[in-house]
């Protein structure tokens, strides 16, 4: 049985634990929530969740409903048709169709409690949302009038949590979510044919393209260890269970070479269920939070109820979609050494589209400069190989020679020592060893020409 708060009302209903949230609406008659493409992309689902004074807007096609016992849903009923968000989008004509009004206005309605949203975040606040109409420019108008004006709408401040709770059993299939380390290793020792989950924006795929079930599913969402987000001497640790829109605001002020890439990384919908841990045990050879990680020269924490184990991110990935972690263990934290203050740090994503797309190559940069001489060097791509890697022939060749337009680019060309692109439609393999022998240079480009740092999303173009 799973308790939750929908537009205020108690909610308890007793559902699978592949029940999606979208599922769950649309059959017990609350369709003001569409369904589009069931995997994340168009925002149609879009829902408002509140755990505290947190408020996220989640695509609920990715959403299990298990995993609200103790929050709040917020649907675009909910509202009501006096919700400064729905009539934004009327005067500013936003709506024409329609499908995707629903998405978008919850979207906005999240914007009306943030405070001073740059031109990127405003981007950022609606680049989940997909309008077939090609209305964007009315929808935008919309959102820049309603963004941080906190209406008295219920959903600013604090919001009701009532207790989390442990265990699910529905129909032969279990849903467990412990909410302490030790409960957690005693959970995984008595179903070792588990699943662990956390966000779901992979596994929800899973659930609405093939209707995959699994035997036991282990939430890591309550364990307070896997959510924190802390400065300690040298570095900083990074929980597993941090979702990515708390990474990026954070990241903005301490490692904004991370906030970078994670503009671009995905919609605000995915990054508000997506965590760092879900991320890197992918183990995706594109998955953007690696490459520039790896620069950053980070250790993952793997823990088990023996003890923890330090493993250092460049040895973490051992084939396509295979990880250093073990049977019984779960990835803890990640922790960042503070970066060298003479460093030059870059992030770089290229994809097909600038919004809500999977890298054709990613990279990160991490490289120290001294009196025009390398002094050390850090380069990791991602979408070159079956895993992230290092560009260890490029570095070795950098190091101790002069920073030099001539040196970077004849460095550049070492590539090929470290990767055998692999040609799909995201590109070939040719397209790739260009992509990344570019970066290289644009990177020497813009160490050197002081930029402002900026996000760093690239269009192929054709």
């Amino acid at each position: 049985m799973t308790r939750f708060l929908l537009n205020g009302q108690p909610i308890r209903c007793d559902v699978a634990p592949t029940e999606t949230l979208l599922w769950w609406l649309r059959k017990t008659g609350r369709v003001g929530t569409k369904e589009g493409c069931a995997e994340g992309d168009c925002g149609a689902c879009t829902v408002l969740i509140r755990e505290g004074a947190s408020l996220r807007s989640v695509n609920s096609c990715l959403q299990l409903v298990p995993a609200l016992e103790g929050l709040e849903v917020w649907t675009v009923e909910g509202l009501g048709g006096d919700h400064p968000a729905q009539v934004a989008m009327v005067e500013a004509m936003g709506s024409q169709c329609g499908y995707c009004t629903p998405g978008f206005v919850m979207s906005l309605a999240e914007a009306c409690h943030r405070d001073g949203l740059d031109q990127a975040q405003l981007d950022d606040q609606i680049c989940g949302n997909l309008c077939r109409c090609t209305g964007y420019r009315p929808i935008r108008d919309a959102l820049v009038q309603v963004a941080g004006t906190h209406p008295p709408d219920g959903l600013g401040g604090d919001g009701p949590v009532t207790e989390r709770w442990a265990s699910l059993l529905y129909e032969g299939e279990r849903f467990e979510q412990p909410t302490t380390m030790e409960g957690l290793w005693e959970v995984l020792e008595r179903h070792p044919e588990h699943r662990l989950v956390a966000g779901a924006t992979d596994l929800g795929l899973e659930v609405t393209k093939r209707r995959k079930s699994w035997p036991c599913l282990v939430s890591l969402e309550a364990l307070p260890e896997l959510g924190r987000l802390e400065a300690w001497l040298g570095g900083f640790r990074i929980g597993a269970g941090v979702r990515l829109a708390d990474l990026e605001d954070w990241a903005r002020v301490e490692l904004p070479v991370l906030a970078r890439m994670l503009r671009f990384f995905a919609s605000r919908q995915i990054k508000h269920r997506a965590t760092v841990g879900g991320n890197l045990c992918n183990a995706s050879p594109i998955g953007d939070l690696a490459p520039v990680l790896m620069a950053l020269d980070a250790t993952v924490v793997l823990a088990n109820a023996a003890g923890e184990r330090h493993v250092s991110l460049d040895d973490f990935f051992l084939d396509y979609r295979k990880t250093e972690l073990q049977p019984g263990e779960v990835l803890v934290r990640v922790e960042v050494p503070r970066p060298d203050p003479r460093a030059q740090l870059a992030a770089y994503k290229v994809s097909k589209r600038r919004e809500l797309d999977i890298s054709a190559v990613c990279a990160g940069f991490n490289v120290v400069v001294e009196d025009q001489v390398v002094r050390s060097a850090r380069i990791a791509f991602g979408g070159l190989a079956a895993t992230t890697k290092r560009a260890r022939a490029v570095e070795a060749d950098l190091v101790g020679r002069p920073w030099t337009e001539e040196r970077v680019l004849v460095a550049a060309e070492r590539l090929g020592a470290d990767f055998t692109p692999i040609a799909d439609h995201r590109g070939s393999d040719w397209y790739r060893r260009t992509v990344a022998r570019n970066l290289v240079h644009g990177f020497f480009l813009e160490a050197g020409a002081e930029l402002p740092e900026r996000p760093s999303g690239t269009v192929v173009v054709p």
